[in-house]
């Protein structure tokens, strides 16, 4: 995925936002992992991203 940005990702540099991601454990019926998987397909962004856009929707209103 592009950064969009014109910038070069660096390990333990952040490029979309102002913290690094770390890895957290969730739980989803498969049919929701379906959904969620495809929706990121569409946006040609990682499963990781969209739930990260997602919730920064929802909470940000961003």
């Amino acid at each position: 995925m592009s950064t969009g940005k014109g910038i070069k990702r660096t390990k333990n540099n952040p490029v979309f936002y102002a913290e690094l991601k770390k890895g957290h454990e969730i739980f989803l019926t498969d049919s929701s992992w379906q959904k969620v998987k495809q929706s990121a397909k569409e946006k040609a962004i990682s499963a990781s991203e969209y739930i990260e856009q997602l919730i920064r929707k929802h909470f940000d209103g961003n």
